[in-house]
C-alpha cells in the first residue's frame, strides 16, 4: 500500500529542492522589485502611466519571447541555462539599480526592467520541462503543488519585503537586494547534480524559429486529454486576467478600500492557493479528473457573484481564498498532465507554447474587462464572469468524459503488468506511482519452445518478468565452465544483475516451453530502483546469482550509486 501523497514529499529529491530554493528565493526578491520599480516611476515622474508603461513594456517582450524560451530550454542544458540566467538577471538587477540611483530617465530604467522580463521568459519553461527528471512520477502532482505554494507566498511575502525595505531606504536598495537573490539562486543551481541532455526535434535544427516554436502547440493539440487540460487553464488564467482590472474596480466602487485594496484581494488569492496545496497531490491521483477540473473552474468563477452583496472586506478576502484554492487545482492538473504525456525531448518546447497561452489569456483578459463594463456596467460583468464562463465550460464535458474515459482504460491496460510487478520482491521499496510508470514503458512478449531470451555476453537493456511458462538459465564462469542453474517459473525474474551493475548479461535464459514474460525498458528499471534506496531482496538475490555464475565477482551496484544512497543519473 502506497503512502498518501504529501505536498513537502517531492523535496526528499536533493536537486528539486534545490531549484525550489533557488526559485522561492528569486520569486520573493523579484515581487519585491516590482513594488520598488513601481514606486520610483511614481515618485520620479509623478504620472501612473510610467507604472502601465512599465508592466506593458515587461509583459510584451515576455509574450513575445516565451514560445522561442521553450526552444532554447531544449538546445541547452537545461540546468546550466537557468544558472546561467540567473547570472545575467544578477547583472542586470545591478545595472537597474544603478539607474536609479542615478535617476536615469524612465524609458531607459522601464527598457531595463524589459531586458529582465525576456531573461526571465526562458526560464519559466527550462524549469517545468526540468522538474520530471527532478522527481519521481509518482511526486509531480506534489512538485506542482509546492511550486504554486511557493508562488503564492511570495506574491504575499515579495511586496510586503519591499514595502518594508521602502520605509527605511531607497528603490534601488531593494533592487540590489532583488539582484542578491538571483546571485544565491544561480549558486544553489550549481549544486544541482542532474543534468538533461540538449536535442533538436525539428528537422536537426535546421528549421526556422516559427516551425521550432510551432512543435510545442502540435504537440498539445495532438494529445485530446492533454489539449483539454490546457484549455482549461487558458480559461482560468483569463479570469485572472479579468481579475487584474475587474478587482481594483470592486476594491474602489464595492468595497470601499480604494484602488490600494487589490493587492489585500491579491493576497487572498495567494493565501487560497496555499491552502489547498495539501489536497492537490490527492486529487491528481484520481482515475477520473474531469469532475474535479469543472468543479475547479466553477469554485473560481461562482462565488465572484456574491460581490453583488458583499461590501465587507473581511468577507471578501474570504471569498478570495476560496477563489484561489479553485484555481490552483486547475493549473496543477494541467502541468503535470504535460509533464507525464509529452515527450522529454519536446518538453520545454511545450512549456514555451503553454506560458505563451497563458500569457495571452492574461492579456485578453485584463483587455475584455474596460469593454465589458463599458457595455454590461460591473453588474453585467460580474454575471458574465462568474455564470457565463462555467456555463461555456459545460461544453467541454464530451472531452472531459473522453480524457477520464482513456485515463481508466489506460490504468486497466497497465494493471495486469503493475501486478506482475508488485510480485517481484525486489520491488519492494518502489512505491505506486513509479510502478505505474515502469509499467508503462513495459511490454509482454511470448516466448516459443527453445527461444533464447537473453543471451550471456549481450549487452543489458532490460529487466525480465516471467508471467507464465518454464526458461533455463545457464552460464560461463571465469574459468570456462558452464554453470547450470535451476530453471524460472512465473514469478521469477532476470536481467537485473547486467542493468545494476552496467555490464553485459552474465547468464543466458532460454525458454523450455512457450512461455509469456513482461520486458521492462533498462534505464526505466534503473530509475524506479534509484527513487528510493533498493530493497534487500534485490541486493541479496541479486548478489547469490551473481556468486553463482560468477564466484570471483562482487556487487558493486556501479548503476545504483554508492550504498545507501540512490544513485543519480546523468540524463
Amino acid at each position: 500500500m502506497s503512502p498518501a501523497p504529501s505536498l513537502l514529499r517531492s523535496l526528499q529529491s536533493r536537486d528539486f529542492a534545490l531549484v525550489m530554493g533557488a526559485f522561492a528565493t528569486s520569486a520573493i526578491g523579484s515581487w519585491a522589485y516590482n513594488v520598488a520599480l513601481a514606486v520610483w516611476l511614481l515618485d520620479t515622474t509623478g504620472e501612473p502611466g510610467w507604472v502601465a508603461a512599465a508592466t506593458v513594456g515587461r509583459f510584451v517582450p515576455a509574450l513575445v519571447m516565451s514560445a522561442y524560451g521553450g526552444v532554447i530550454a531544449e538546445r541547452f542544458e537545461r540546468v546550466r541555462l537557468m544558472s546561467t540566467l540567473d547570472a545575467t538577471l544578477f547583472l542586470i538587477m545591478v545595472l537597474l539599480a544603478v539607474e536609479l540611483a542615478l535617476g536615469a530617465h524612465p524609458a531607459v530604467v522601464v527598457a531595463t526592467a524589459a531586458l529582465s522580463s525576456t531573461s526571465g521568459s526562458v526560464y519559466e519553461p527550462a524549469a517545468a520541462a526540468m522538474t520530471p527528471q527532478l522527481v519521481p512520477e509518482r511526486d509531480l502532482g506534489s512538485a506542482n503543488a509546492l511550486r504554486n505554494t511557493i508562488d503564492n507566498i511570495c506574491v504575499i511575502a515579495g511586496p510586503a519585503l519591499g514595502a518594508m525595505v521602502l520605509l527605511f531606504a531607497e528603490p534601488w536598495v531593494a533592487i540590489v537586494i532583488n539582484a542578491l537573490t538571483f546571485l544565491v539562486s544561480a549558486l544553489l543551481l550549481s549544486r544541482v547534480r542532474t543534468r538533461s541532455t540538449p536535442v533538436d526535434v525539428t528537422d536537426g535544427g535546421q528549421a526556422g524559429p516559427l516551425r521550432q516554436m510551432l512543435v510545442g502547440i502540435t504537440t498539445i493539440t495532438s494529445s485530446p486529454g492533454t489539449a483539454t487540460l490546457v484549455a482549461f487553464s487558458v480559461i482560468a488564467t483569463f479570469v485572472f486576467g479579468v481579475d487584474t482590472v475587474l478587482f481594483v474596480v470592486l476594491s474602489d466602487e464595492v468595497l470601499g478600500t480604494g484602488a490600494e485594496g487589490y493587492g489585500y484581494l491579491l493576497a487572498g488569492l495567494g493565501a487560497g492557493g496555499v491552502a489547498a496545496a495539501v489536497v492537490v497531490p490527492r486529487l491528481e491521483r484520481l482515475p477520473r479528473l474531469g469532475t474535479v477540473i469543472l468543479l475547479g473552474i466553477a469554485g473560481y468563477c461562482v462565488p465572484t457573484l456574491l460581490f453583488l452583496v458583499v461590501d465587507d472586506p473581511v468577507v471578501a478576502f474570504v471569498v478570495q481564498c476560496v477563489r484561489g484554492a479553485s484555481t490552483l487545482v486547475v493549473d496543477v492538473l494541467a502541468v503535470t498532465a504535460l509533464q507525464r504525456s509529452v515527450p522529454s525531448e519536446r518538453l520545454g518546447r511545450v512549456f514555451g507554447a503553454f506560458d505563451s497561452l497563458l500569457l495571452i489569456a492574461i492579456l485578453a483578459g485584463s483587455t475584455a474587462v474596460p469593454i465589458g463594463l463599458a457595455t454590461l456596467g460591473l453588474t453585467g460583468v460580474l454575471w458574465v464572469v462568474s455564470l457565463g464562463i462555467p456555463v461555456l465550460c459545460l461544453l467541454g464535458l464530451p472531452w472531459l468524459r473522453q480524457m477520464d474515459r482513456d485515463a481508466v482504460e489506460r490504468r486497466a491496460l497497465l494493471a495486469p503488468k503493475v501486478d506482475l510487478l508488485t510480485r517481484c520482491d525486489l520491488f519492494a521499496s518502489v512505491r505506486e506511482g513509479a510502478l505505474e510508470q515502469l509499467a508503462g514503458t513495459a511490454d509482454f512478449v511470448d516466448t516459443p519452445p527453445g527461444a533464447a531470451v537473453v543471451r550471456q555476453g549481450d549487452p543489458a537493456d532490460a529487466f525480465f518478468v516471467i508471467e507464465s511458462g518454464a526458461y533455463a538459465v545457464s552460464a560461463l564462469d571465469g574459468a570456462g565452465t558452464r554453470v547450470e542453474l535451476d530453471d524460472m517459473t512465473a514469478g521469477a525474474y532476470f536481467g537485473e544483475i547486467g542493468l545494476i551493475e552496467a555490464i553485459p548479461r552474465t547468464a543466458t535464459v532460454t525458454a523450455r516451453t512457450t512461455g509469456r514474460v513482461l520486458k521492462v525498458d533498462g534505464d526505466a528499471f534503473v530509475d524506479a530502483l534509484t527513487q528510493d534506496a533498493p530493497s534487500p531482496a534485490l541486493l541479496d538475490g541479486a548478489s547469490f546469482r551473481l556468486g553463482r555464475t560468477h564466484p570471483a565477482r562482487a556487487l558493486t551496484r556501479s548503476a545504483l550509486g554508492s550504498p545507501g544512497q540512490p544513485g543519480v543519473r546523468p540524463q
